[in-house]
């Protein structure tokens, strides 16, 4: 199964909105408000809020105009109404007003959302959006590599090198015991009776049954296999091969890991491992040369033409070394 890069497009978006979230609030900062001058303000209401109405002079209309205000409600209380020494019993503030633009003459209210501000708030969403993303994309691809930092994927490794080396020895027993039956029946060998290495060699595979032969090609093939996957997965089997490993090895070992997974599982499943060691017991019967003649001399006599037939399918193109007195 290929590895899908979730948390790094996650990663990758979060980076995107807060981009654009930065270019927002650089390109409104830099967007300068019209000129305006500071003036006086006379306060005709004010609430507790801050919220008042608020006179002031227009010099641009030359006339004196009046409308709603945000004054400053922690200024002295001396600039309030009725401290402050106006005869009418209003109060004081300063303001701003601008000085050109269409708004020339107006009050400039820190407390009233512009057009700018509008802006900021999409620079603020963006924001918003974009750091939970980056810290999901930060935590959740460390938890994704934190089992190949400890190791799970080495373990996983070294469980395939294991079952790789059983499937190994399982068919070079396999092997060796054809090779035995090869050498014991060389062409121009005759003689009254078979020669006993030769007996003895057939009864091992005998013994082994038609099984083994069945399970040797596979672990042959198996192995082959395995060997492929490991050399690309060496990354994955420590965190030093990993750290030296570039990225388009991980990215090779990733998908190796992930074979290799599916193998071992299907392996377990079948019991494969067990098979091969079994196999490779049985093979290996003929270690004891004393018994195994015996044996095999006993299991001859009994079914000669069984042990001839084996041979003539060991030995293709040369059925002659087996000897023709035991024919049938």
């Amino acid at each position: 199964m290929r590895h899908k890069p979730f948390f790094r497009w996650v990663l990758t978006a979060g980076f995107a909105l807060f981009a654009c979230s930065v270019g927002l609030y650089a390109a409104e900062s830099g967007t300068e408000l019209p000129a305006h001058d500071q003036i006086e303000l006379t306060v005709v209401d004010e609430k507790t809020d801050g919220t008042c109405r608020v006179r002031w002079h227009d010099p641009y209309e030359k006339r004196t105009r009046e409308g709603p205000y945000h004054c400053d409600a922690d200024r002295s209380e001396l600039l309030k109404a009725p401290n402050y020494g106006d005869s009418r019993g209003y109060g004081w503030a300063s303001g701003f007003m601008f000085t050109e633009g269409p708004d020339r003459g107006d009050l400039y209210d820190v407390e009233v959302p512009t057009g700018n501000e509008a802006d900021y708030t999409a620079s603020d969403t963006f924001l918003l959006l974009g750091v939970p993303l980056i810290l999901i994309g930060l935590v959740g691809g460390n938890l994704r590599a934190l089992p190949r930092l400890l190791g799970v994927e080495a373990r996983l490794v070294r469980r395939a090198a294991r079952l790789a080396r059983a499937a190994e020895w399982a068919a070079e027993d396999y092997a060796r015991a054809v090779g035995a039956v090869r050498d014991a029946g060389r062409p121009g060998e005759t003689g009254a009776a078979p020669d006993p290495e030769l007996v003895r060699a057939l009864w091992v595979l005998r013994e082994a049954g038609p099984r083994a032969r069945t399970t040797a090609e596979a672990a042959g093939e198996l192995a082959n296999r395995l060997h492929a996957l490991l050399e690309r997965a060496a990354p994955a089997a420590g965190l030093r091969d990993g750290l030296r490993a570039g990225p388009a090895a991980r990215e090779r070992s990733d998908l190796a890991v992930a074979e290799l997974r599916r193998l071992l599982a299907d392996a377990e499943r079948d019991g494969l491992q067990e098979q091969f060691a079994q196999t490779s017991v049985d093979l290996l019967r003929g270690q004891d040369a004393e018994r195994a003649a015996l044996a095999a001399g006993t299991d001859f006599e009994r079914d000669p033409e069984a042990y001839r037939r084996l041979f003539e399918e060991l030995a293709p193109r040369e059925p002659a070394a087996f000897p023709e007195s035991h024919r049938r």
